[in-house]
């Protein structure tokens, strides 16, 4: 006997609280359904469902059951949907939010394409380096760069991220170049503000184990492309990500330090309130950030 019809009829069942009614959305006898539930507790080893005369009744086990195989078909729908030409069109407002400087490199650009091919969908994009709480501030799906913090939400790996100690030629000619992370204690390290999203500080290998340091310092902002600036300008050393300063480096304009203590890569991340009856459109959105981030040439390609 079909599995997933199993499922589907012990889902129905559990929601409608009756094989009769079950059996006659189907336009099957009641026998059948039930025959499909005997066959479903058989082959787990334990009772979904207690059955008398007058009504049926989750047992504690279908009751954990239930949750998974909701979450089970409705995962199933979705996936037929995103791929079915005649199935359902994704639909509604989406709210998505990302750091400032790399939502505008990485994220604004994927918007426009993303609306062509979904018409019927509208969409706001919040740019913040703040940490955004989706939930509270009703927002759909995230990206986050760097390191997640401990939390409720399910994230998505979407591509990696490598970050960096850099600075001007300048300032390293006027205050010397740091050797070991500790020395940066000595330095104008450029931070982002504590409402931000560098949460657990600047990332470095010391004796082969990672570690985390919060250098201080006269300047910190809570805009990255503003530190990306005092940084070029020689005001002192930032922690940057690889795709917002390769072309500094490349022309001579950063220099990077600490090269042999860099961490290695974290990632970008999708991150959204919960998996269970997640929209089309959201699914949708992630699926297109993950193709584009996917492309090695996507990193590669000029932004103004």
């Amino acid at each position: 006997m079909d599995k997933l019809k199993q499922i589907e009829s012990f889902v129905a069942v559990a929601g409608k609280g009756s094989l009769t009614a079950v059996a006659a959305v189907e336009g099957v006898a009641p026998a059948v359904i039930g025959r499909r539930i005997d066959a479903l507790e058989e082959r787990l080893g334990v009772k979904v469902f207690v059955r008398t005369t007058r009504r049926i009744t989750l047992t504690h086990e279908g009751t954990a059951f239930l949750e998974d195989c909701q979450r089970l078909l409705t995962d199933l729908a979705n996936a037929e949907a995103s791929v079915s030409a005649g199935g359902v069109k994704a639909s509604g407002h989406l709210r998505i939010t990302a750091p400032a400087g790399f939502g505008r490199r990485h994220v604004a650009p994927l918007v426009p394409p993303f609306l062509a091919a979904h018409p019927d969908v509208s969409l706001s994009l919040n740019l913040s380096d703040r940490v955004v709480d989706i939930v509270n501030e009703g927002y759909d799906c995230a990206v986050r760069v760097g390191d997640l913090p401990d939390s409720s939400l399910v994230s998505l790996r979407l591509a990696d991220n490598r970050r960096m100690c850099v600075a001007a030629p300048g300032y390293l000619e006027q205050h010397g170049t740091p050797q070991l992370p500790a020395d940066l204690v000595r330095h104008r390290c450029l931070t982002l503000s504590s409402d931000a999203s560098q949460t657990r500080g600047w990332a470095f290998v010391v004796d082969g184990e990672v570690t985390h340091l919060r250098p201080g310092g006269r300047l910190d902002c809570s805009d990255g492309q503003v530190l990306h600036r005092w940084c070029l300008d020689g005001l002192g050393i930032a922690w940057r990500s690889t795709w917002e300063v390769q072309r500094d480096l490349e022309s001579g304009t950063l220099v990077q330090v600490l090269a042999e203590h860099a961490a290695p890569a974290n990632g970008v991340y999708a991150v959204f309130p919960q998996r269970k009856h997640l929209p089309l459109r959201v699914r949708l959105w992630i699926d297109h950030l993950k193709l584009a981030f996917d492309q090695p040439d996507f990193w590669q390609r000029d932004v103004a």
